[in-house]
């Protein structure tokens, strides 16, 4: 007697779980779907009782706004990005090196101290920076800001950096120091050029941090001539609270930067942050 075959049941599990997977997708998406929606839609559509769930008569009111209204908080938005990146970057990199490859004297507990400054509230650190800044006079300031985004990324980059760096062979390292090649040397041009992956990764991570950033914005730039987007949609939404197109069109263009590098840079994503996960 044969025994009959798995293959539908198997494929009916299949069929359930891909289902819970897309209506679950669904929902987390719709606020997604729904700040779209409402950036083309007409401020008297959206009086309507319920709204719309399509911009049939859609306007790009909003996105007008933005360009007229937003575009300078964009721009400071995107110069500390980059900026913490790039002093992320600068910072982390050779730390992690030196812990990963150069094992200094008291790297283990340099290492937890990395890990618990990541538990501090960011709260408390603003408040930090602000006293600090207030008696260098550096409140209100584009590179203050920078230095105090960076404080959240740098931790974390240099433990993705520790991680991914410990793979690569020692005998690599000590052929380059055979060859002459001092430390400085060795790093710059043999483990910076093979650890992209966990460049791109600790990149993308700062600038999302940087330009989602509110707390340290809000704290040690709030009132100044330059100032992120986070505060340009908080000041746009207090002074206009009516006017939702022009609201969620502001939003739309403020999550586009994160959303278009985060498709770009997904699978470099994925190979940084899994790096040191898995040993031979």
């Amino acid at each position: 007697m044969t025994t009959p075959p798995l293959i539908p049941s198997r494929r009916r599990g299949t069929w359930g779980k891909s289902t819970a997977g897309v209506v679950l997708t669904a929902v987390m998406l719709f606020p997604v779907y729904w700040m779209i929606n409402v950036s083309f839609t007409r401020d008297q559509d959206m009086r309507k009782s319920p709204p719309g769930l399509f911009p049939l008569h859609g306007t790009l009111t909003g996105y007008r706004t933005v360009l007229d209204e937003q575009l300078p908080y964009l721009g400071t938005s995107l110069v500390v990005a980059l900026g913490t990146v790039v002093l992320t970057v600068a910072l982390s990199a050779p730390a992690g090196y030196a812990l990963a490859q150069l094992r200094p004297r008291g790297g283990g507990v340099l290492g937890f101290v990395l890990l618990a400054a990541q538990m501090i509230p960011g709260i408390i650190m603003a408040m930090g920076f602000y006293a600090v800044y207030l008696s260098l006079g550096l409140l209100q300031s584009v590179p203050g800001l920078i230095v105090a985004d960076s404080t959240l990324a740098v931790p974390f980059a240099v433990l993705i950096f520790t991680a991914f760096m410990s793979g690569i062979p020692g005998e690599l390292l000590q052929a380059a120091t055979m060859d002459g090649a001092g430390t400085w040397r060795t790093f710059r041009s043999i483990v910076l050029p093979m650890s992209r992956n966990a460049v791109v990764t600790v990149s993308l991570f700062a600038f999302l941090w940087s330009w989602s950033d509110f707390v340290f914005a809000g704290t040690l730039v709030n009132g100044g001539a330059h100032q992120p987007i986070t505060l340009g949609i908080y000041h746009y939404i207090g002074n206009n609270n009516q006017e939702w197109n022009a609201i969620m069109a502001t939003a739309v263009v403020a999550s586009l930067p994160a959303a278009v590098i985060l498709v770009l840079a997904q699978r470099y994503i994925a190979a940084g942050v899994s790096a040191g996960a898995v040993k031979d």
